[in-house]
């Protein structure tokens, strides 16, 4: 491969898998400074893609067979030298074989028969590693190991910082100071800890004095932050649907710390350096958790957890979720905060 490669990466969503992606653009910039990375997305989330370093090029699809089939005409113009399929599902695949690219690279365990139309099929020794370690192994595979710990970087916006401020300030918060930041949703309703135990954990923060509460959340969301503020007794600052996509690195950089669900935003957190404490019921914190140091993922163990399901079959519904105390969160929240204070005036 030349030093210059023309690379396409193929990861059109979702959020957090987004964000999981990052390690590998440095990866790539790190073995080729000179090489040219465009990254096929999702429209929706191209707003978060144009805040990441590293991305020469974005290719904004339409998530229908018209959208994806009139990227790939325009794809086959290019001659790439490396192709990447992180998404590993048929259409993706599909998209890396009409690309053209010389070297098409995806996980031999990929689903819906997509390794087929992969020159290059990268082993996953283990399914219980972190989705970011997996993803660097095609890196790895293409040439550019990573050396040193995975790197995301987001090159954030004055302008987004400006709005941030402006957003905050509209409800009596000054980013400068010290902010809790709270999201209660998530794709899969068996990830959603129950409001009521958000809303224990909202008072006793205020209380203790930790910080006001920014609940967050997109448009979608403000039924369920609406609900949160009819359960609490302290007031909330409510930014649900304020803060734009491409914004959300800005917004969770300024943050104390989070405390969420298992859901995108949790990522973007993370990887800004901003502490986390998400609440894990079905899903795997080995596999998708806050990826880092400083972070925590609590549970309640059941036997059948990590289930992986949309659908909870458990005896006691959601027990791995509804079972896990506020007052074991609200420890955390107190702990990470005070861990921060002290280094920031160490």
């Amino acid at each position: 491969m030349t030093d210059r490669p023309r690379i396409l990466l193929i990861k059109p969503s979702s959020l957090g898998d987004i964000v999981h992606t990052l390690p590998v653009v440095a990866a790539l910039k790190q073995q080729w400074p000179n090489g040219h990375v465009s990254w096929l997305v999702k429209r929706q989330w191209a707003p978060l893609v144009e805040r990441m370093e590293g991305v020469d090029r974005i290719w904004a699809v339409e998530a229908t067979f018209s959208g994806w089939l009139s990227q790939a005409r325009v794809l086959r113009r290019y001659e790439w030298d490396l192709v990447m399929d992180l998404q590993g599902l048929f259409r993706s695949a599909a998209m890396a074989w009409l690309s053209g690219g010389r070297v098409r690279i995806g996980f031999a365990n990929a689903r819906e028969g997509s390794p087929l139309l992969y020159t290059q099929r990268v082993a996953v020794p283990t399914q219980d590693m972190h989705a970011v370690d997996r993803y660097l192994l095609a890196a790895a595979a293409a040439g550019a190991a990573a050396t040193g710990r995975p790197e995301f970087r987001f090159a954030i916006r004055q302008a987004d910082v400006d709005q941030v401020r402006e957003i905050l300030a509209a409800r009596g918060i000054s980013m400068e100071q010290p902010w809790v930041a709270m999201h209660v949703s998530a794709r899969w309703k068996t990830k959603r800890w129950p409001l009521e135990s958000f809303a224990a954990v909202a008072e006793r923060v205020v209380q203790k004095g930790l910080g006001p509460i920014v609940v967050m959340g997109s448009g979608d969301e403000r039924k369920e932050v609406e609900e949160l503020k009819a359960l609490t007794a302290v007031p909330l600052v409510d930014a649900a649907g304020a803060v734009p996509l491409g914004c959300l690195p800005a917004f969770l950089s300024r943050a104390a710390i989070m405390v969420t669900n298992d859901s995108g935003p949790m990522h973007i957190a993370a990887a800004v350096g901003t502490p986390v404490v998400a609440l894990f019921g079905p899903t795997s914190s080995t596999r998708t958790g806050p990826y880092g140091e400083g972070h925590v993922a609590l549970t309640h163990e059941v036997p059948c957890r990590p289930c992986f399901s949309r659908v909870c079959r458990h005896t006691e519904p959601l027990a791995c979720l509804t079972h896990l105390d506020p007052e074991r969160v609200v420890d955390q929240v107190r702990a990470r905060i005070g861990l921060r204070n002290a280094a920031a005036h160490a």
